[in-house]
């Protein structure tokens, strides 16, 4: 079949994939998107096409793939719109203050809070926040991988408490 017997083959029942496009997208605008989208694929793959199949099906086939493949796509990266009020913008271009007597003293507590821990729970969480994995430091204590990520949990836990208690 030659290149334009088969873009008039398409053109054809081109009119027949807008009704579906519809119902896939309930919105006109994005149906005449996957409409357009599903002939630009069908012509581009024009040799998966074999002589004598449905055509109809054919490009219902490609139209579906393609909203199903757009579908996940949107779902996998997922807006989050934020409604709070702009009244502290965070690129004002001005310039940042340091509040280093002010963190050194969280450090201090933190550091604190760490140190009243339990051994069982401070020395993998003190391994953890020296930047080591967690496979790193259960080799290191002999501990099974969970019971280490199960102590740093519990520690974190603890820390929280105490810092909220303190602070």
């Amino acid at each position: 079949m030659s290149t334009r017997e088969f873009e008039k083959l398409l053109l054809q029942h081109a009119d027949f994939l807008k009704p579906f496009a519809y119902t896939l997208t309930k919105d006109n605008e994005s149906a005449k998107d996957l409409t357009q989208e599903t002939l630009f694929r069908a012509l581009a793959n024009k040799d998966k096409y074999h002589v004598g199949t449905n055509i109809k099906a054919w490009m219902y086939t490609i139209m579906r793939n393609i909203f199903i493949n757009n579908y996940r796509r949107k779902s996998r990266h997922q807006v989050i719109f934020d409604h709070t009020p702009n009244d502290y913008l965070l690129d004002q271009q001005q310039p940042l203050v340091s509040a280093s007597a002010e963190s050194s003293l969280k450090l201090k507590e933190i550091k604190e809070a760490i140190h009243q821990l339990p051994d069982i729970f401070k020395y993998p969480f003190q391994l953890y926040f020296d930047g080591y994995k967690y496979q790193e430091i259960s080799a290191y204590l002999k501990e099974p991988l969970g019971t280490v990520k199960s102590r740093i949990h519990f520690a974190r836990k603890l820390l929280k408490a105490a810092i909220t208690r303190n602070g």
